[in-house]
C-alpha cells in the first residue's frame, strides 16, 4: 500500500514537471536574455567613450583609451617592433623595450581589438535583446492563462 502511494505521488510529481517543462524552457530563455541585457548595459557604461568609435572597431583596430582614439593594429605592431629595435625606454617596465615586451603588448592589443568589436556588437544588439525579452515575457504571462483555459 505504501509503495502504491509513493508511486502515485511520484507519478503526480513527474506529470507536474512535464507540464512545467515548456515554462521552464521559457524561464531559462528569459534568464539568458536578462543576462545578455545586463552584460550589454555594463558594456555600455564601461566602454562609453569607445562606443562612438564602433563604426571603426572592426577587429583590425582597437580603442586606445589613454588618447581617446582608434589605432590600426598593423601600424601599432610596426611601432612596437621599432620601439624594441631602438631600445626606447618603456615606462611600464622601467627599462628599455625588448622584443618580448613588444610581443606581449602585441598579443594584448590583438585581444583588445577583438574585445572592442564584440563589445560594440553586444551594445548594438541591446534593443533587439530587449524586444525579445518583452516578447518572451508576454508569452510566459499568456501561457498560464492558456493552460487554465484548457483545464476548464
Amino acid at each position: 500500500m505504501t509503495r502504491m502511494i509513493l508511486r502515485m505521488t511520484f507519478g503526480g510529481i513527474v506529470l507536474g514537471l512535464m507540464d512545467l517543462s515548456p515554462l521552464h524552457a521559457q524561464t531559462a530563455a528569459i534568464n539568458d536574455l536578462k543576462g545578455k541585457i545586463f552584460d550589454a548595459k555594463m558594456a555600455q557604461q564601461t566602454f562609453a567613450a569607445g562606443l562612438r568609435h564602433c563604426s571603426e572597431l572592426n577587429g583590425l583596430t582597437f580603442y586606445y583609451q589613454t588618447r581617446d582614439r582608434v589605432l590600426n593594429l598593423e601600424e601599432y605592431h610596426r611601432s612596437l617592433d621599432n620601439l624594441a629595435l631602438q631600445g626606447v625606454f618603456n615606462p611600464e617596465t622601467k627599462r628599455p623595450w625588448n622584443q618580448q615586451d613588444a610581443d606581449a603588448r602585441w598579443e594584448l592589443v590583438k585581444r583588445e581589438a577583438a574585445s572592442d568589436q564584440t563589445t560594440c556588437e553586444l551594445v548594438a544588439s541591446l534593443p533587439d535583446l530587449q524586444k525579445k525579452l518583452d516578447d518572451l515575457e508576454r508569452q510566459a504571462a499568456a501561457a498560464p492563462n492558456a493552460a487554465s483555459q484548457g483545464d476548464k
